[in-house]
C-alpha cells in the first residue's frame, strides 16, 4: 500500500530549504537532503504502476514508521531506469515521476482573486500547488485553454485539476479545515460549470497540461517567472472541457 500526502490530513507540515523539513506533532523535524541517494528498493507502486525507486535511508523511514504507526520508507523518483506513462487517454506517450496525473497544472492569479473573495480568510496559490501560475486573464479562462506557448514550448491541456483534501490544509499549522473546498461547490463543481453533467461532489481548481515539445533543441529550453504565455486555442465552452 502507498501513501501520498493527501493520505495524512492534518498534523503533517512539509517545508523545502537546501532539504526537504517534514514536521508533525510531537516529532523531531526530519531533514532530508536534496542530493539523491544511491539505494533503490523494489516494491513500490502508485496508482497502479509498480517498480523501483531511490531510498531516503532508515532515518526518514524510522520517522514515518513512528508517525504513521506502520512501518513505511521514504521513496524518491529514479528516472534513470523506472518509466511510470502518464493516462494514455489524454497524454499517450508522456511519463510521470510521482505526479498524480500529469506534470504540469496551470492556474491563474485572477482565479484565486476570484475564490477569495468568496472566502472569509483568503487562501495562498500554494494550497494548489501549481507549477505555472499566469496573471493578466480572467478568472478561470485557463479553464478553456488547449493550447499555450511559453518561451517557444507548447503545452496541450488535458483535464480540469478535480481537487482533492490537500488544499484543505493550512500549511502553518497542518490543520484540515472545510475551506475553500466548501466554498467552492458553490461555483466550481462539475454540475455547475457543466450543468449537462450529474453531480459527483467533485470541485476543480486549475488546469492539467502538457509539453508536446519533445525534441532536443526543445528539452534545452527552460520557462522563468515573468516569461509571456500565448493562448494559441481555446475550447467554446465546458461542455468541450474534460473533467
Amino acid at each position: 500500500m502507498y501513501f501520498t500526502r493527501k493520505t495524512f490530513g492534518e498534523g503533517l507540515m512539509i517545508r523545502s530549504i537546501y532539504s526537504i523539513e517534514v514536521r508533525a506533532p510531537g516529532m523531531n523535524v526530519l531533514k532530508v537532503p536534496l542530493l539523491e541517494p544511491s539505494t533503490l528498493t523494489d516494491g513500490v507502486g502508485l496508482w497502479g504502476w509498480t517498480g523501483a525507486a531511490l531510498d531516503e535511508g532508515e532515518e526518514a523511514a524510522e520517522w514515518f514508521t513512528k508517525f504513521l504507526g506502520q512501518p513505511r520508507r521514504l521513496v524518491r523518483f529514479h528516472e534513470a531506469s523506472q518509466n511510470r506513462p502518464a493516462f494514455p487517454k489524454y497524454a499517450a506517450g508522456h511519463k510521470l515521476k510521482f505526479q498524480d496525473a500529469y506534470a504540469l497544472l496551470l492556474a491563474s492569479q485572477e482565479s484565486l482573486d476570484a475564490l477569495n473573495e468568496r472566502l472569509e480568510e483568503p487562501v495562498q496559490i500554494t494550497r494548489f500547488r501549481p507549477n505555472i501560475v499566469v496573471n493578466g486573464c480572467a478568472s478561470f479562462a485557463e479553464d478553456l485553454w488547449k493550447k499555450v506557448k511559453i518561451n517557444g514550448l507548447k503545452f496541450n491541456s488535458t483535464q480540469l485539476c478535480e481537487r482533492c483534501k490537500v488544499p484543505r490544509i493550512n500549511q502553518e499549522t497542518a490543520e484540515l479545515g472545510s475551506e475553500p473546498t466548501q466554498t467552492m461547490r458553490k461555483f466550481r463543481s462539475t454540475e455547475i460549470l457543466n450543468p449537462d453533467k450529474k453531480s459527483d461532489g467533485k470541485v476543480y481548481f486549475g488546469h492539467w497540461f502538457i509539453c508536446d515539445d519533445h525534441n532536443a533543441k526543445a528539452k534545452s529550453k527552460t520557462i522563468k517567472v515573468g516569461d509571456p504565455v500565448y493562448v494559441l486555442k481555446k475550447l467554446s465552452s465546458y461542455e468541450d472541457v474534460v473533467f
